[in-house]
C-alpha cells in the first residue's frame, strides 16, 4: 500500500523520515519552502520539487541525474533502508512526484508512502506541528535508476503508431481538449494523439484524500475495461500530477510499476 494515514503516522513518528514536498502551481503565487518553516509535521524535512529536479533541462520537473539524487538524498540523512513518508500541503498532490522519484531512484516502493490528506488533515484533526527544523546527518545514499520507469518524446511519438502502451494525462478535460489555454507560456493546447484523459482529482475526495479502491476502480474504467493492465504511462503538464494518477492506479493494481512520460505537455505541446 503507497498511502499511510495520519493515525498510523502519529503512532510511527519516530520511525520513518517524514517529507515535506509542498509544491504550488506558479499562478498560486504560494511558497512551499516558506510555509514548511511556519508549520510542519515534527521531524519533517523539506524537498524542493523545483530546485531537486534538473537545473540543465530548460523543461520543469524533469527527473536528475542519479549522482545528483544520491547528493541531494544523502544531504537530507536519508538511507537506502529508511522507512519513508512524503505528505504536502498542495492542491495538486505533489508528494505523489517525490514518491515517484525515490522509486525511480530504486528505494523499496514498500518503503517510501505518501500521507494520505497531507497536511490539511493532518492539521484538521488538530495534530501535532512544529517550525522547528531538524538537525540533519548527513548519510551516504546509493541509487539506481529504474529506467522502464520514464518514457521521452521519441517513445511517446513511436507508441501512436505501435500503440504499445496506453497515455492517461491527469490535466483538466478542458486542457485535454484544447478549449482553454495552457498555463504556462509557448505551449500549443490540445493532447498526445491516442491517449486518454482522467483528471488528477478524479481520483480524489473533497478533502484531499484518496478515494477508496472501488471507487477508484471505477474512475480508471472510465478509459479501460482491464484494470490488470500493466503498460500505461501517465502524463500531465509537467510530470507531477502524473504520478497522483500513478499512484492512484497502484492502489487498485498492485502488480503495476509506476511509469510516466517526464517531459509531460510542457514538452509535447511546445510550439
Amino acid at each position: 500500500m503507497s498511502i499511510i494515514e495520519t493515525d498510523w503516522l502519529e503512532n510511527n513518528l519516530e520511525n520513518v523520515k517524514i517529507i515535506d514536498c509542498s509544491w504550488h502551481m506558479p499562478q498560486m503565487k504560494r511558497n512551499g519552502f516558506e510555509e514548511y518553516k511556519i508549520q510542519h509535521l515534527p521531524g519533517a524535512i523539506f524537498f524542493d520539487l523545483d530546485d531537486n529536479s534538473d537545473q540543465s533541462s530548460n523543461l520543469p520537473h524533469m527527473l536528475v541525474k542519479k549522482y545528483k539524487w544520491e547528493k541531494i538524498v544523502s544531504k537530507m540523512g536519508i538511507k537506502n533502508e529508511d522507512k519513508i513518508v512524503v505528505y504536502d500541503n498542495s492542491d495538486v498532490v505533489s508528494s505523489c512526484r517525490c514518491w515517484f522519484n525515490f522509486i525511480y531512484f530504486g528505494h523499496n516502493p514498500k518503503q517510501i508512502h505518501v500521507l494520505n490528506g497531507g497536511l490539511k488533515k493532518w492539521i484538521k484533526e488538530k495534530r501535532q506541528t512544529t517550525n522547528k527544523i531538524p538537525k540533519i546527518k548527513l548519510s551516504e545514499y546509493k541509487g539506481f535508476e529504474k529506467k522502464e520507469l520514464v518514457k521521452n518524446k521519441k517513445s511517446i511519438d513511436q507508441n501512436i503508431i505501435t500503440q504499445t502502451f496506453k497515455v492517461i494525462d491527469a490535466r483538466s478535460k478542458e486542457r485535454f481538449e484544447g478549449k482553454v489555454p495552457e498555463p504556462r507560456k509557448g505551449l500549443k493546447s490540445g493532447h498526445i494523439k491516442n491517449s486518454f484523459c482522467i483528471p488528477f482529482g478524479n481520483c480524489l475526495n473533497e478533502d484531499g484524500t484518496f478515494k477508496k479502491k472501488e471507487d477508484l476502480k471505477k474512475v480508471f474504467q472510465s478509459s479501460q475495461k482491464n484494470l490488470n493492465e500493466k503498460n500505461i504511462v501517465f502524463s500531465c503538464g509537467s510530470g507531477v500530477t502524473a504520478c497522483v494518477l500513478a499512484l492512484a492506479y497502484s492502489l487498485i493494481n498492485d502488480k503495476y510499476h509506476p511509469c510516466i512520460y517526464d517531459g509531460s505537455w510542457a514538452e509535447y505541446g511546445m510550439i
